[in-house]
């Protein structure tokens, strides 16, 4: 009798807690007022010691991971190698300076105008446990460089997990800022939302030089845990002037995602599961209409989606499909009108973009009844609609969106135009945690938490609850 009471008290305050996560028609969102000393917006300067090149002759350099199969037990680790091609091996295992497994990998290099990239590796280390510390070390003799990642809980309704959101990140003061603070937030793998390196805000040569110093940048977050990739607008890099037609070109030969493991046709669209969630990853800039692979390709895997394994439901893209800020506003209409209705139906439990310098989370909301023709033409509160939120905030050199429309639209429930990043807390099959961080001057300051319930099991337990009452009051069941 006394969990029973402390159970319902708990669940008082949490509803207390819901408060902004669910939608009720005429609710008042917030748009934060805070105003913050501006930083300086340019990238930093290549001789700086967070750019350095690795000690050492034809030392591995840009060292970064993704996941590398469906389920979370292999990652790709990819690396530089600036004067010849050298090693594709890499050494690892479970203890440090002891390793046991190797696996061989692939390398190949480009050109962009007259750069020519150094040697990019690509090497699919696979059969790894769940759970477990590896240990690696990549490149030749005392130029070789050792890492470290962890592989995630095995996939299960309740497994923890902590996710990282970053979009838009450049490599500014203020992208460092946010790095920074990443690092510290206990983040496990992040979802990256587009935007890479600004690199195309260059000219020539510097476009290959920038992305060079971008790969080093990062490298002291995502040499250790998997960047799940996702592509923006500035990773299509189409530059007739210069002979450079090809979409994508350096982000493709840079990045590999788990694409085939998803029995996708392309690299620039996929979907991994890790822990408890499906996480799938959409191309804002691909075809995306009816019968185009993409389209094709996310019908089949939402079918393939398991709510009794990974219970969360994540979709990450670059462009916002609901968003209030003045810049790129309604620019993801035409995703939205193609995919929101398989969003609903299958109850997505958050959609996160970025391309908006700038943070908002909505209600949950959609606009599935309208067309053309006919219809209620704005947003609808919908408890089956996911929670969209824009985190493209990370701090590139283009600066913040601080221009939203006035007045907030019944849809946004909180906004603000600062840099920070994001953290989705994935307790168990039913409660995660949402928070922005704002980086306040240098300092880490959490602007924005909520918890939310998940789409498909807090229902499910909901109706269990009301039926174990009706048990209880007819004397059927003994708490």
């Amino acid at each position: 009798m006394a969990f029973g009471l402390w159970f319902t008290l708990f669940e008082l305050l949490l509803k207390l807690f819901l408060i902004l996560a669910f939608v009720k028609k005429g609710s008042a969102g917030i748009t934060s007022t805070f105003t913050r000393t501006k930083w300086q917006s340019f990238d930093i300067p290549l001789d700086h010691k967070v750019l350095a090149i690795p000690n050492g002759y034809n030392a591995p350099q840009q060292v970064h991971i993704t996941q590398g199969d469906y389920d979370g037990k292999a990652v790709m680790i990819s690396w530089v190698t600036a004067d010849k091609p050298g090693s594709s091996r890499v050494q690892y295992g479970t203890s440090e300076n002891k390793y046991d497994f190797k696996a061989d990998g692939t390398v190949a290099n480009y050109t962009f105008y007259n750069y020519k990239s150094g040697y990019i590796h690509h090497c699919l280390v696979d059969g790894l446990e769940y759970e477990i510390k590896y240990y690696y070390k990549i490149g030749e003799g005392h130029s070789s460089r050792e890492f470290w990642f962890q592989t995630p809980p095995k996939i299960d309704p309740d497994s923890p997990f902590t996710f990282g959101i970053i979009g838009d990140l450049g490599q500014t003061y203020n992208s460092l800022s946010t790095l920074e603070h990443y690092m510290q937030s206990g983040g496990q793998t992040v979802l990256f939302l587009g935007d890479l390196s600004y690199a195309d805000r260059y000219q020539y040569n510097d476009v290959g030089i920038r992305w060079d110093s971008w790969g080093r940048f990062i490298e002291r977050s995502a040499a250790y845990q998997p960047w799940i990739w996702s592509a923006g607008n500035h990773e299509i890099e189409y530059m007739p002037d210069v002979g450079e037609v090809l979409p994508f070109k350096s982000f493709l030969h840079r990045f590999s995602t788990p694409h085939l493991a998803s029995r996708s046709k392309n690299p620039l669209w996929y979907a991994i599961r890790r822990a408890s969630a499906h996480i799938i990853v959409l191309s804002s800039y691909s075809p995306h209409v009816k019968y185009t692979p993409q389209w094709l390709w996310l019908r089949d895997e939402l079918k393939r989606v398991d709510r009794k394994k990974t219970p969360w439901l994540i979709i990450i893209m670059h462009v916002p499909i609901y968003n209030s800020n003045q810049a790129h506003f309604m620019e993801g209409e035409s995703m939205r009108a193609v995919f929101e209705r398989w969003f609903v139906r299958h109850r997505v439990d958050f959609i996160f973009a970025g391309h908006v310098h700038a943070y908002e989370r909505s209600y949950r909301i959609s606009n599935i009844r309208y067309n053309v023709s006919s219809g209620y033409r704005y947003p609808v509160p919908n408890k089956s609609a996911p929670v969209y939120v824009t985190v493209g905030d990370a701090g590139n050199q283009e600066g913040l969106a601080g221009r939203f429309r006035d007045p907030q639209p019944e849809y946004s429930a909180f906004r603000e135009a600062s840099y920070g990043h994001s953290t989705l807390e994935l307790k168990n099959r039913t409660h995660a945690f949402l928070n922005w961080h704002r980086n306040e001057d240098g300092q880490k300051v959490h602007a924005d938490s909520v918890i939310f319930l998940n789409q498909r099991w807090a229902s499910n337990l909901r109706r269990r609850r009301l039926k174990e009452d009706q048990l209880k009051a007819r004397g059927k069941i003994d708490f």
